[in-house]
């Protein structure tokens, strides 16, 4: 299997010739992108058991989709080298916000740093986002999203235009102009409001067609970006794309998704109805070190897509091909987005190390807690089990489409000696000589 990963190195066989569509959604959060980065990086591991070294991520999954720091994560493990393999192996993500980290959220110390702050969201956002916008850039270059090496899926949210704007590898062909620099794209989704600036570009089509975005973080939206892939695979499904035949557009059964989150401090309940009446404008932006408006509504919106995703995949009797991993005992500085301190940074993996340990959960909007999954195992033995099938999956791929290939020669080569046959009865019938000259000529000059 290792020779098979290194001679099929590139964007991975379609579904139409396998048994699942297979999707990686990635949440936002901020620095909280060390937890999924972390996961990720065991996920990776286990492939690269089965099936070598040069085994990626990129290399199973038909989307992968991420929202705000996800998006950034996305772009990582999705963007090709001089190589046409990516940019980023997922064990160097968390060494990436490791070491930036700190330069993009840089910490103000000293007894009056809540005060600071606090004047500071007054003038504009708390940080001015011009370390992260450089870092991303160099990174990144001139990469458009049609270049990456699997299908992506990008939230962002338009503020002029009051709507989501959804980045997708699907949707650039038929509409070019969001065919943007995937360094555009991740400062677009990462631009939390009240932490990082809204990013305006403006992107040009083929056509000269120019387009205008004023955008922010994705997560205002979908800030688990789950659901948003799997509509934009249904809606390829819907019109016809050759890559999901025979899969029906209802056909949930096929799917398989690993959605990670990065976090919340449910457990802390460190919010309640008395505080939260008497608070004004400034108290929803600032409040004890966070952002209570923020924290609203993308823990609102991951955990209403986790619950949906939860009820369709049991109620088509395919909750194994579903898997989420989320951590809901934040507390403290682990739950904010931008604590950037090297303690907070080495506690965030710690977090998402002992979150592999962790027995498989789901949502559960009754006790307002993710419960236990009977049986499942730990979050280290789901990864483990999935991993399998989607290496399997990829070999069924793989080994249809060498077939195809195959079986695409042996048909050219009937045809041609179905010719050469003709074209010799032919010449040996008299009346027909002089034709039979011309047609051999030509078919010489067609072999």
């Amino acid at each position: 299997m290792e020779a098979l990963i290194a001679q099929s190195a590139g964007q991975i066989q379609a579904p139409t010739n396998g048994n699942l569509i297979t999707i990686l959604s990635i949440d936002g959060g901020g620095i909280r992108g060390i937890i999924p980065a972390t996961i990720l990086t065991y996920l990776e591991s286990q492939f690269q058991e089965l099936d070598g070294e040069d085994a990626r991520l990129a290399d199973y999954f038909d989307v992968i989709a991420g929202t705000s720091t996800g998006g950034l994560v996305t772009a990582m493990l999705t963007a090709p080298n001089k190589n046409d393999r990516p940019l980023f192996a997922a064990k160097d993500i968390k060494h990436f916000y490791l070491e930036h980290s700190p330069k993009i959220f840089p910490q103000k110390r000293g007894l009056f740093r809540s005060i600071r702050n606090m004047l500071k969201l007054l003038r504009g956002p708390k940080y001015n986002g011009k370390y992260l916008h450089g870092i991303i850039r160099e990174k990144f270059g001139e990469i458009r999203l049609h270049q990456t090496l699997t299908n992506v899926v990008i939230p962002t949210f338009d503020i002029k235009h009051l709507q989501p704007t959804i980045f997708s590898t699907y949707e650039v062909k038929r509409s070019p102009y969001l065919d943007a620099r995937l360094s555009d794209i991740c400062i677009s989704t990462s631009a939390a409001p009240t932490y990082l600036p809204a990013h305006h570009f403006k992107n040009q089509d083929s056509e000269g067609n120019i387009r205008e975005f004023n955008l922010i973080d994705g997560g205002v939206a979908a800030n688990n970006p789950a659901l948003v892939a799997i509509s934009q695979v249904t809606k390829q499904i819907f019109h016809e794309n050759p890559d999901f035949f025979p899969i029906k557009p209802m056909d949930y059964g096929r799917f398989l998704v690993i959605s990670i989150g990065t976090g919340s401090a449910k457990v802390e309940k460190k919010y309640n109805a008395k505080m939260a009446a008497k608070w004004s404008v400034l108290g929803w932006l600032l409040h004890g070190g966070s952002t209570p408006l923020f924290d609203v509504f993308t823990q609102a919106s991951a955990d209403m897509i986790d619950f949906h995703n939860s009820v369709v995949f049991q109620a088509l009797h395919s909750e194994d091909n579903y898997l989420r991993i989320q951590e809901d005992t934040l507390t403290g500085t682990d739950a904010s987005v931008d604590v950037s301190t090297k303690e907070n940074l080495n506690k965030l993996v710690e977090i998402g190390e002992s979150l592999l340990k962790k027995p498989v959960s789901m949502v559960n909007l009754e006790i307002n807690l993710s419960k236990t999954t009977e049986n499942s195992g730990t979050n280290e033995d789901a990864l483990k089990r999935f991993a399998k099938i989607l290496s399997d999956e990829r070999r069924l791929r793989e080994s249809k489409n060498t077939n195809a290939l195959s079986s695409d020669e042996a048909m050219n080569n009937q045809r041609a000696m179905h010719a050469i046959n003709k074209a010799t009865c032919i010449v040996k019938h008299p009346s027909f000589r002089l034709k039979a000259q011309t047609k051999s000529q030509t078919l010489k000059f067609v072999v």
